[in-house]
């Protein structure tokens, strides 16, 4: 499991949902941001391991979330209550996304995907 994820989502009650559901995995530190303006902030500060992001923010998307992490090659995933979200991000197409709500063994599965992938670039790195 990564050891720090920042969670992108502006209903509260969704973010503590799912903080407690990534903790309950093991995780060491999981931060909530409920604006992109602040995503960002936190993001600069302290780098996560992986990101959680609501796809529509209110009047707002996470798409420069997004952005930022790709630029910093930062994981993320994406996960949306609406359909409609999904043309949002054509440029983020190889990116997981799940629907609200999602499942526990959903959410379980992305982050243990990460580690297996990390783990793969890793032993990739090392032997050359």
């Amino acid at each position: 499991m990564p050891n720090d994820v920042l969670i992108v989502e502006d209903d509260a009650l969704i973010a503590l949902d799912f903080e407690s559901t990534i903790v309950n995995f093991g995780v060491a530190r999981v931060r909530t941001a409920t604006q992109v303006a602040q995503a960002l902030e936190m993001i600069a500060e302290r780098p996560p391991d992986f990101a959680l992001l609501d796809v529509g923010m209110g009047t707002e998307t996470s798409l420069d979330v997004a952005a930022t992490l790709e630029t910093r090659g930062i994981p993320f995933a994406f996960v949306t209550g609406y359909r409609a979200d999904m043309a949002l991000t054509g440029r983020f197409a190889d990116r997981p996304m799940l629907s609200k709500p999602c499942l526990r063994e959903e959410i379980e599965a992305l982050l243990r995907d990460l580690r297996a992938t990390t783990m793969r670039s890793a032993d990739a790195a090392s032997e050359t």
